[in-house]
């Protein structure tokens, strides 16, 4: 199955990518309900993100890997009047299941807001052209609007990264305009009225410091979706392998696709240190401080792949994996460091088969 996007760009939005299974999808979806302004229904839209066969066989490629019920509640919302808040801990596909409902709903992705401490009024209602305002006073021609302004206007979807990093102040903008379905500009004395289409995907995780709590006013107006770590090893080394390979190709990298074995490895560390106790329950361990989320493990494979394709002999090795493995566990230099260097002598020395990575990993961290 091919895929169509510009050549030259690092990072293509997702409907450019996807363009084919997308057009595929509207094919073969002309006969089920679809809620207003929606360019596929929520029959298939859910079958776009989990992947399946049409009618037709065309094969649609799977982009969350996960409880299919899941996905149906995130797409159920989306249809009424509730806005969509998607929660979990950092690198669990949030912004990746948020472009992608997107890029299948409203058939564009690029109405985003990214949510920082610095983040204002302006940007989640409406700027100004301050030559203009100042030449012609207050028009809709000075008028900058945001892309929740746009959203609303036009009928779509619109992302909204990071919402409990926004200061509280600025949360609560939000409220007229999702309960309400509503932007006032009092400076203009009008309004701009939401059309069918228009709703809010947001993404928020609770780990991280610097976090503002949603008022109860603003989190009523979310249904919220909890998106949770990968419930099985073979799952999450399914999401691993799946988005090395096509990060792999998307940036050029000289090298062979990873062994699963190196893959593996990889995941049962991860797995064994967030949770505490070795895969087979024998061995309680100490957790590191950072997350190790399936998206830092692609991050650490991406990561050993590119040193292996530059500065080796083009296959993944323990020494390639060793630097970022190290890096993910080891954010406290000090607290994570012991926890790190107890988990190699006491599990990884002693697994058979894993030797290598044990001499490799000890290399960094020394």
């Amino acid at each position: 199955m091919s895929t169509t996007a510009p050549s030259n760009v690092l990072r293509p939005h997702a409907e450019d990518v996807y363009a084919e299974e997308l057009a595929a999808l509207r094919a073969a979806d002309h006969d089920r309900p679809k809620p207003p302004n929606w360019h596929l229904s929520p029959w298939a839209t859910v079958i776009y993100l989990l992947g399946g066969k049409l009618d037709n066989g065309f094969e649609i490629e799977p982009k969350y890997i996960g409880q299919r019920r899941l996905m149906e509640i995130a797409v159920a919302t989306l249809a009424t009047d509730r806005a969509l808040l998607l929660l979990g801990v950092p690198g669990t596909a949030k912004s990746w299941v948020s472009e992608h409902l997107t890029a299948a709903i409203s058939g564009r992705s690029d109405l985003l807001v990214q949510g920082t401490a610095g983040t204002s009024e302006d940007a989640i209602r409406y700027s100004w052209n301050y030559a203009r305002l100042i030449a012609e006073g207050p028009s809709l021609g000075a008028l900058v609007p945001s892309p929740l302004f746009k959203g609303m206007q036009e009928g779509r979807l619109v992302r909204l990264e990071e919402l409990t990093r926004i200061p509280s102040d600025v949360q609560d903008t939000l409220i007229t305009m999702l309960s309400e379905k509503v932007l006032p500009i009092p400076e203009l004395s009008t309004e701009v009225q939401a059309t069918s289409g228009f709703n809010v995907i947001a993404t928020a995780n609770d780990r991280d410091k610097g976090v503002n709590e949603l008022s109860s006013a603003l989190r009523r107006r979310f249904n919220t979706v909890v998106l949770p770590l990968p419930n099985s090893q073979a799952e999450e080394v399914r999401i691993v392998q799946t988005r090395v390979e096509k990060q792999g190709k998307a940036l050029q990298l000289p090298v062979e696709a990873p062994a699963l074995e190196q893959i593996s490895r990889l995941v049962t560390i991860f797995r064994e240190l967030r949770s505490g106790v070795t895969d087979n329950g024998k061995t309680k361990l100490k957790s590191p401080s950072g997350t190790l989320s399936t998206g830092e493990a692609i991050s650490v494979m991406n990561s050993g792949l590119a040193l292996a394709a530059y500065f080796g002999d083009g296959s993944l090795r323990a020494h390639d994996l060793a630097a970022g493995l190290t890096g993910a566990v080891v954010k406290d230099p000090v607290q994570d460091r012991t926890v790190w260097l107890e988990y190699l002598e006491t599990v990884v020395k002693e697994r058979e088969g894993w030797k290598d990575l044990y001499r490799a990993c000890r290399e960094v961290v020394e």
